[in-house]
């Protein structure tokens, strides 16, 4: 049992054949966190739980369920039915919901065991994973799979950092700007951001309803597919034929790019190329403006009601004041008290001004354009995705000032677009930087509702650039 190499995918079909026991395979997930502890990838594990499930499960004969005896981790603001629900935040630290969310209750149906919850940007406002609310190692802060000095990435960077670390082969986490794919970008594993509203939300801790969706990470795309099918329902994807794939290239997107993320998307291209992808560069000129007008107007403002809303819902009685005031990370700390919870956005000269009437102009004109732009580029170029580097550089250092506006500015860049049009989005790994050694990634955005399509694509493109090398530590 190599968990160095094995998928999500392989591990369902030797659980079915009878290659493997889920005790077995669940143990050594658990053993591999416990030996992890320095990624601070977890704020629960659930050892006796999973243990139990994984005997259930060996002793059935029903040995069919898709996800039947797998090991899988669920990021810590989605709710799971007998485990604490902290959204990565002190507050919420001893909130045990009664039921699982929807998504995690399909992926039990589907036979999958659950090891624990993992650690995240706190309340998920943020790209670095540097949380001072929960650790199990020395240091604050989720650690790199491949650099425990370096970031995981955010939100969902638990989850990003037990995939890449291969303590498990798949799990879920959560998007609104990036969060599922620039954490599995940067730690060398694959995801999918959904196109909203395909995931039922119920039982997540939200930013933004416009915005937010869970999402599927996991080893390779063919995992990510399997975990979409449990999800969403639907047939099985088989992979595309790259001669029929067309993708486009935006020249904005290829901008503040390090030397390794540049050349490696070059490399990817030019194989892309090679193996019958057309390739052209498209233009979006309004593409940055309609999308400033939309991202924090929309986050900013939709956190305070929704997460009134979604405390309401825990019957903890907490309220949102209640849950600022026991916020750890300063980072999030100036966001909620500066702006969330007065419902303020910054205006002109550094001013704080009414958030509503710029929250309402963005949802009744900003983002139906946006959304109108890309419809019309994908449409009048024939497009199947547009293609970009998921994150403009690899993985930087793990500290307080990772958490920067400059740094979360940086690494939304090239997602965030596409989150707030609400079309689905990949994340594939290419390459391990030439210098960094680092894990980088490739997105491809799709058309609102070319889910399917995306995936097979993606799936093509797993025998293309293959698995990266699993992280060498000591």
């Amino acid at each position: 049992m190599d968990l160095d190499k094995l998928t999500l995918t392989q591990a369902a079909a030797d659980l079915r054949a009878g290659k493997l026991t889920s005790t077995a395979l669940t143990r050594e997930a658990l053993a591999r966190a416990k030996a992890n502890t320095e990624l601070n990838a977890f704020v629960t594990l659930d050892e006796s739980g999973a243990v139990k499930a994984a005997a259930a499960f060996d002793a059935t004969s029903d040995k069919a369920k898709p996800l039947g005896g797998v090991p899988i981790v669920i990021k810590d603001n989605i709710e799971v039915a007998g485990l604490p629900c902290s959204a990565g935040t002190p507050a919420l630290k001893d909130y045990v919901p009664k039921a699982d969310a929807p998504v995690v209750a399909k992926l039990r149906a589907a036979g999958a065991i659950i090891i624990g919850k993992t650690s995240m940007h706190e309340l998920a406002f943020g790209i670095s994973g540097y949380n001072t609310a929960f650790k199990t190692g020395a240091e604050f802060g989720v650690r790199n799979a491949y650099d425990r000095a370096l970031i995981a990435g955010g939100s969902s960077s638990g989850t990003g950092a037990a995939i890449g670390a291969r303590i498990v082969a798949g799990g879920l986490g959560t998007d609104t700007g990036g969060s599922v794919r620039v954490p599995a970008a940067l730690n060398g594993c694959a995801s999918l951001r959904p196109t909203v509203g395909r995931y039922p939300q119920a039982g997540i801790a939200p930013i933004s309803h416009t915005r937010d969706t869970a999402g599927p990470m996991a080893a390779t795309m063919a995992d990510v597919e399997l975990l979409d099918r449990v999800i969403a329902g639907g047939e099985a994807v088989a992979p595309a034929d790259l001669k029929q794939v067309r993708i486009g290239l935006v020249r904005s997107m290829l901008t503040n790019l390090d030397a390794d993320t540049d050349a490696a998307f070059q490399a990817a291209v030019a194989e892309m190329k090679a193996r019958g992808v057309t390739v052209v560069e498209i233009v979006m000129p309004e593409l940055a403006e309609l999308n400033g007008q939309v991202g924090f107007p929309v986050a900013l403002c939709e956190a305070y009601d929704d997460m009134v809303a979604y405390l309401a819902h825990t019957g903890t009685g907490i309220t949102i004041e209640a849950m600022a005031k026991e916020i750890a990370s300063p980072d999030v700390k100036g966001t909620y008290d500066g702006l969330v919870i007065p419902r303020k956005l910054p205006g002109p000269d550094n001013t704080l001004v009414d958030a509503r009437p710029i929250y309402d102009a963005a949802i009744r004109i900003a983002r139906p354009a946006l959304q109108t732009l890309y419809a019309r580029t994908f449409a009048d170029n024939k497009l199947d995705a547009i293609a970009f580097p998921t994150t403009p550089r690899v993985a930087i250092p793990s500290n307080p000032e990772s958490s920067s506006l400059e740094n979360f500015g940086l690494f939304i860049q090239n997602t965030d677009p596409g989150s707030n049009a609400g079309i689905p989005g990949i994340q594939i790994p290419i390459a391990l930087g030439a210098a960094s050694k680092l894990p980088i990634g490739l997105e491809l955005d799709g058309a609102a509702g070319s889910d399917k399509r995306l995936l097979a694509i993606g799936m093509a493109l797993d025998a293309v650039f293959g698995r990266l090398p699993p992280p060498h530590l000591s």
